[in-house]
C-alpha cells in the first residue's frame, strides 16, 4: 500500500477515524459489493485519503469480530474530494 499509493496504515486509520469521514456502503466501484469506501482526512498524509475496507462478515471462513479489514488506501481523487466536501 505504501509503495504503490504512498499511504501507510497509520494515515489510513486516521482517515477512517475522521469524525467527518464519508462511508459509501457498498463501494460504488466494488465488483463484489462487499467493500466499503471511506473518505476521510489524515493529518499524517496531509490530505484526504480514500480507504477501502471490508467487513469481516464478508468472508465465510473468518469469525466476525466487529473489526473492519483495511484492503487498500490512496490519496483521494478529485471525485472523492468532491464527495467528501458535499457530504461531510
Amino acid at each position: 500500500m505504501v509503495r504503490r499509493h504512498g499511504v501507510g496504515p497509520a494515515a489510513a486509520n486516521e482517515a477512517v477515524a475522521d469524525p467527518h469521514a464519508v462511508w459509501l456502503t457498498p463501494d460504488p466501484a466494488s465488483r463484489t459489493r462487499q467493500a466499503t469506501r471511506v473518505i476521510g482526512y489524515s493529518r499524517l498524509a496531509g490530505s484526504l485519503v480514500t480507504v477501502i475496507v471490508v467487513d469481516p462478515a464478508a468472508d465465510p471462513d473468518e469469525q466476525p469480530d466487529g473489526r473492519w479489514w483495511g484492503s487498500n488506501a490512496w490519496r483521494s481523487s478529485r471525485r472523492d474530494q468532491r464527495i467528501y466536501d458535499e457530504e461531510a
